[in-house]
């Protein structure tokens, strides 16, 4: 007789397979043991890009420290960048390249645990790449910065024929100087570059117009979220535009979008673009949201004249460890010695007409706003020190008090307090124009017919001049305040009296 199955003895038949496979399973899974994957020990949790006209930026924020390796590769163009250890903790999609060399980026695992962030490029670099330890804006970050060979800094570079004028002036001053501090005598050594009267250039004033903070280095941070970054650069824009409507001066700026200048390279700029003067502009904050007013601050070789501008200059200096930049003036041509008292003499006639400057720039922005310090302070700011250009700080108001914020982010305040910063500098060079400049020749027109004034011939020489009136030549330098011993034919020269 047949053996047929009755359907509760299937079932049970079937569930006893089921069971016999699981075991199955849970064996092979012990004896191969079969552990979960590893976390990464450090997160990327965003990538920023911040492009300039020379270079682009590009900032990882880290989760922790990180073992890195960055190299380029060619045909194609492309950045490689190697993290030990590290997982995407965002969306790559999300970084915007902007107008930089970067065209997109790609990503990718490596030896396991690794991760590789590959940058399309779409013209030559040089890479450079650092680690940044934490701040109290950031945490661990590498930056990499791809440094386009053969591009400057500015896209309006100094016209080369006012660049030469300027560098015959700032060289005559250094010589004059560094006699001075050699013990020889300063007529003598006017004497070793005189020549004949060279053609009015008629030049530009140049104006350096300095935007502080920017990119990674918000600046401070007002009540409503403004950034100081944001404001100053539009105030400096402004600044720009003001000055360079006069005739007479051109200015140009050291950053004119949302990226970060190293404060050293921000005066190295100035310098390589001939500047006349240096201008800062910046916002101040407090932890209090009562303080409010504009101040204007010059580079102080000693202690600080208040304890306000002592803690400013501390913060304001602390930018380079959020940008991650830093570099130093080069006068290693110098002997040591000589070169501390070269600095020293030049610093003090530089930080005299910062100083006269500054004061006619503070009573410009008295008409127009508070002022929360009355007198031009002075404090250790490394963004000023340039020792051949004179500089100042203006500290707009205070983004941290709200009504102040509000006054800032608005357009029609800004002019305002833009033409009264280039207003004070105008004022000072319409007083101490420069012997080559446009200011200087019209001041002259209509001079020279007074017994006490001389209107340069061509031909003439700084020490003829001085032999013709029976002064000296450091007389006659002194009483125009000439910066050197080149004259201008049609220049006026007060003569002293001997």
């Amino acid at each position: 007789m047949p053996f047929h199955e009755k359907p509760w003895q299937t079932r049970c038949h079937s569930n006893a397979v089921r069971h016999f496979i699981s075991l199955f399973v849970l064996m092979v899974l012990a004896i191969c043991h079969v552990a979960p994957a590893q976390a990464a020990d450090v997160d990327v949790d965003n990538i920023r890009l911040w492009a300039a006209p020379d270079h682009v930026r590009v900032v990882f924020d880290l989760s922790d420290e990180v073992d890195s390796s960055v190299f380029k590769l060619d045909d194609p163009r492309r950045l490689v960048v190697d993290l030990k250890d590290t997982q995407l903790a965002f969306d790559p999609d999300e970084v915007d390249p902007e107008d930089s060399a970067i065209d997109a980026l790609r990503t990718g695992r490596r030896n396991g645990d690794d991760l590789r962030v590959v940058f399309d490029l779409n013209r030559k670099i040089e890479p450079h790449h650092f680690l940044l330890p934490p701040t109290d804006q950031y945490g661990y970050r590498l930056v990499v910065d791809l440094d386009y060979p053969g591009e400057g800094a500015l896209d309006e570079p100094v016209d080369p024929i006012a660049a030469m004028i300027r560098d015959q002036e700032m060289d005559a001053e250094r010589e004059l100087r560094q006699a001075e501090a050699e013990g020889a005598s300063p007529s003598a050594a006017l004497a070793k570059r005189d020549s004949q009267a060279k053609p009015h250039p008629k030049r530009d004033i140049i104006v350096a117009v300095d935007p502080g903070h920017g990119g990674e280095d918000p600046g401070a941070i007002g009540p409503s979220g403004t950034y100081e970054k944001d404001v100053v650069l539009a105030i400096a824009r402004k600044v720009k535009a003001h000055i360079s409507a006069t005739p007479g001066f051109k200015a140009f700026l050291t950053r004119d979008s949302d990226y970060y200048v190293g404060l050293r390279k921000r005066t190295l700029l100035a310098r390589e673009q001939k500047a006349d003067f240096f201008v800062s502009v910046h916002a101040d904050a407090v932890k209090s949201r009562g303080p409010s007013g504009s101040s204007v601050y010059a580079l102080s070789k000693n202690g600080a004249t208040s304890e306000s501008a002592r803690w400013l200059a501390e913060t304001e200096n602390r930018s380079d460890l959020i940008g991650g930049v830093d570099g130093r003036l080069d006068l290693s041509d110098k002997d040591e010695v000589l070169r501390g008292v070269l600095l020293d003499l030049t610093m003090t006639a530089t930080m005299n007409e910062s100083l006269s400057t500054g004061g006619q720039v503070l009573d410009k922005l008295g008409r127009i706003n508070r002022l929360h310090r009355s007198q031009v302070e002075q404090a250790g700011f490394v963004v000023l020190k340039s020792p051949d250009i004179p500089s100042l700080l203006v500290e707009t108001g205070f983004i941290s008090n709200p009504g102040e914020e509000k006054r800032l982010r608005s357009s029609a305040f800004q002019e305002k307090i833009a033409d009264a910063i280039g207003d004070g500098i105008i004022a000072h060079f319409r007083r101490h124009p420069p012997p080559s400049s446009l200011l200087a020749w019209q001041r002259d027109q209509g001079r020279g017919e007074e017994p006490d004034e001389y209107r340069v011939q061509k031909g003439d020489t700084l020490s003829q001049v001085a032999a013709r009136h029976d002064v000296t030549m450091l007389a006659l330098k002194q009483a125009n305040d000439l910066s050197g011993d080149i004259l201008r034919v049609g220049q006026v020269l007060k003569i002293p009296h001997s």
